[in-house]
């Protein structure tokens, strides 16, 4: 198991930014990723940080960027020569950074959903809808989606992120980008969705984010992790019902069961649900990649 990392500053390099999981310190040429422990649920940052979650996102990520040939994306190093100044933040940022590309993030998260699941059922039972997508009228919870469907959102740093429609999409990107992004959306889902699918994961929905790099279109940030994606077990998986799940839905159910308004501070979370958390992180790691977190 890792050391707890839930904050960090570095002496003489220059932090960008604190994200709701990621620290991003400037290196110059390039930007070091961070990825710590913390925890986020309907976005809100939560007080309890997850054992060894920071190195599952950034190590599954490393494992796709370096499977989807197919699209090229910010990873440049998961090791490098630490300086003498960072040598005893050794352990700290072992196995939970990388070295990225300096990227311009696109403003639009890119979200695809393949099964009907969390606020896209909720917007179903109302409309018969997903994001401005119309449905078949006769799908229930956790069913497949007659095809994936790509259903942007605007991001934010803090508080929640909102859904846009396609023109709205289209409008804040421009024409090329927004169908770049789009299809290479819907073409990295469909890769994910066949790996995890040998593996007994479904993959039920994801987000992913692009940056632009002398007008080229990188894939940036996480990819197909728990923390972006809804994972559900081949084998438990019912229509109807809600399956159980290798990412923080397992935290966001626990929390749908207290008296909280979904706005900071977020409540603290029992010792069980912090232990079952990290241990969901890990197999979903182990199951995808084929080996155990190093």
């Amino acid at each position: 198991m890792s050391a707890l990392v839930t904050a960090l500053d570095l002496p003489r390099i220059p932090k960008l930014r604190s994200g709701k999981v990621r620290e991003v310190f400037d290196l110059g040429e390039t930007l070091l990723f961070v990825t710590t422990d913390r925890l986020s649920a309907f976005d809100c940052i939560l007080p309890d940080p997850i054992p060894d979650k920071g190195a599952v996102l950034n190590q599954l990520s490393a494992f796709w960027f370096q499977r989807f040939t197919f699209t090229p994306n910010h990873m440049i190093a998961l090791q490098w020569e630490l300086p003498p100044e960072l040598e005893s933040f050794r352990e700290q940022l072992a196995r939970r950074s990388m070295i990225v590309r300096k990227t311009e993030p696109l403003p639009v998260e890119c979200v695809v959903r393949g099964y009907l699941a969390g606020s896209g059922w909720k917007e179903y039972q109302e409309k018969g809808t997903v994001c401005g997508h119309r449905l078949p009228p006769d799908l229930q919870l956790a069913s497949k989606l007659p095809e994936p469907i790509f259903t942007p959102s605007t991001k934010s740093q803090a508080g929640h992120d909102v859904n846009i429609g396609w023109e709205e999409c289209r409008r804040i990107l421009g024409e090329d980008t927004a169908r770049r992004a789009r299809d290479l959306s819907l073409r990295i889902y469909s890769a994910g969705c066949e790996h995890a699918a040998e593996r007994g994961i479904i993959v039920a929905d994801t987000k992913f984010e692009f940056g632009l790099l002398d007008g080229e279109l990188l894939l940036i940030d996480e990819c197909l992790t728990p923390d972006s994606s809804r994972f559900w077990p081949t084998d438990r998986y019912v229509t109807g019902q809600s399956p159980p799940s290798f990412d923080k839905q397992f935290v966001r159910d626990y929390l749908e069961t207290l008296d909280w308004d979904k706005t900071p501070p977020a409540p603290s979370l029992p010792r069980g649900v912090i232990e079952k958390t990290s241990a969901k992180y890990r197999e979903a790691f182990s199951l995808l990649t084929g080996a155990e977190l190093g």
